[in-house]
């Protein structure tokens, strides 16, 4: 008998931000939704492509991630899907993004969005852009190690 596998916590990546970036320090952060947001994340309706993390006032922010509502959300209240989001994380490492983005050519991304037991979470990362040879660096070692497994499964 095959065990099934248990289902993955995961509810959204954002792909552009590991093409786009070079992924420094992670950090976990619980994010501030309503409740037409988290039925929505059940379903799978997100998108992080476009989202990036703003710091204002001593709070964090989740600025562009689109929750799309559901047909069916409440009646008494006008779904916003981009509005601002804010993330809850501990003083020091609030301090420690802060520094960060002080730096020249970094910023703080979103990377994922994942269930941890009833909750959300969001990974986000500082960032250090990444130039066009970067990318083009980054593409042919990613099809190296793709050939090189080729090769030494044919030859097993």
């Amino acid at each position: 008998m095959k065990k099934q596998s248990s289902p993955s916590n995961q509810i959204a990546s954002n792909k552009k931000a590991l093409h786009d970036f070079f992924l420094e320090e992670h950090f976990e952060a619980g994010i501030a939704l309503q409740g037409w947001e988290v039925k929505s994340l059940r379903a799978g309706r997100i998108q992080l492509k476009d989202s990036y993390v703003l710091i204002k006032n001593g709070e964090v922010y989740l600025i562009g991630a689109i929750i799309t509502p559901l047909a069916s959300a409440s009646s008494h209240i006008v779904p916003e899907s981009q509005r601002s989001r804010k993330l809850l994380l501990h003083r020091n490492q609030i301090a420690k993004l802060i520094i960060a983005t002080e730096r020249e050519g970094y910023t703080v991304t979103a990377v994922n969005m994942y269930w941890k037991k009833s909750f959300v979470k969001v990974n986000i990362a500082i960032a250090k852009g990444k130039k066009e040879f970067d990318k083009r660096h980054t593409e042919k070692e990613r099809d190296w190690n793709r050939e090189k497994s080729r090769i030494m499964k044919a030859h097993k």
